[in-house]
């Protein structure tokens, strides 16, 4: 079922703007889009690649994302965008956990590659990844926006030149309070304060960006994103430097932005 038509489309900055009335919709909306570029990418060289993020932002998406069958996903590799340091992949938090029971168990991808947050040789492990990325262009990458602005793990100030497309880094206070506040981890002590996470540069080098943003908590992150001045202390605010993005907002991530903005 196609998503209803959205309430406001915008294009910020470069960026086109989709608001919707609900989180399923927004979801129904990017896997719209993002099912149409691995088609097209699929058609025009016979594969694709596509990087994905987790959190509860991505649930609406991810549900219909594994709706369109139409998709010949045996053509596509998955990568996936960060993994806390010294996680295995059973905890209940873990981004590959997640990622396996939310998407990789439902379609039949070509190949999943996996960061291994367990892995002995953490800059190691971020250098084998990298190779993973770099050989071949990413077609698109499905991302959201984090409540300090972070993009993956990448927490300000970001590292908008970093050389890696992979880094081990660390998380500040209120990235790690939003782990706690989604319910994925008891306490802040919980929390892990080390990541593996893609690079902004390894991010910017996708063909397409979906970035997908709901929920009043996150309307700061979206403002200084598009409404603030292009800055490491709001690392969403770099998607300006990117020539296709498409990010899809709901009333309350939504409601901070300026009318300037809004009308494009």
């Amino acid at each position: 079922m196609k998503a209803q038509k959205p309430t406001l489309v915008f294009n910020r900055l470069g960026i086109m703007c989709e608001v919707y009335d609900s989180k399923v919709e927004l979801g129904k909306a990017a896997a719209e889009l993002v099912a149409g570029r691995v088609a097209a990418a699929i058609k025009a060289q016979g594969a694709a690649r596509v990087i994905f993020a987790t959190g509860a932002s991505q649930y609406e998406f991810l549900d219909a994302l594994i709706k369109h069958q139409e998709v010949d996903w045996k053509r596509v590799t998955a990568f996936h965008l960060d993994e806390y340091l010294g996680m295995d992949d059973q905890h209940p938090a873990s981004f590959r956990r997640y990622l396996r029971e939310r998407l990789f168990s439902k379609l039949p991808f070509a190949e999943v590659n996996l960061l291994n947050g367990t892995a002995t040789d953490a800059k190691a492990e971020c250098r084998r990844y990298s190779a993973l990325l770099e050989a071949g262009p990413i077609d698109i990458a499905c991302i959201g926006i984090g409540e300090n602005g972070h993009l993956a793990f990448n927490d300000p100030p970001a590292d908008f030149q970093s050389p890696n497309l992979v880094n081990v880094v660390n998380l500040d206070h209120k990235c790690r309070m939003q782990q706690v506040g989604e319910g994925h981890f008891p306490t802040l002590a919980d929390v892990p304060t080390q990541a593996l996470s893609q690079s902004i540069p390894a991010i910017l080098r996708a063909k397409t960006v979906s970035c997908v943003v709901p929920d009043a908590r996150k309307a700061e992150a979206v403002r200084c994103s598009l409404d603030g001045r292009l800055s490491r202390m709001c690392p969403g605010s770099v998607l300006r430097r990117h020539a296709d993005v498409h990010m899809y907002l709901d009333q309350g991530s939504a409601s901070l932005l300026s009318a300037k903005t809004k009308k494009g």
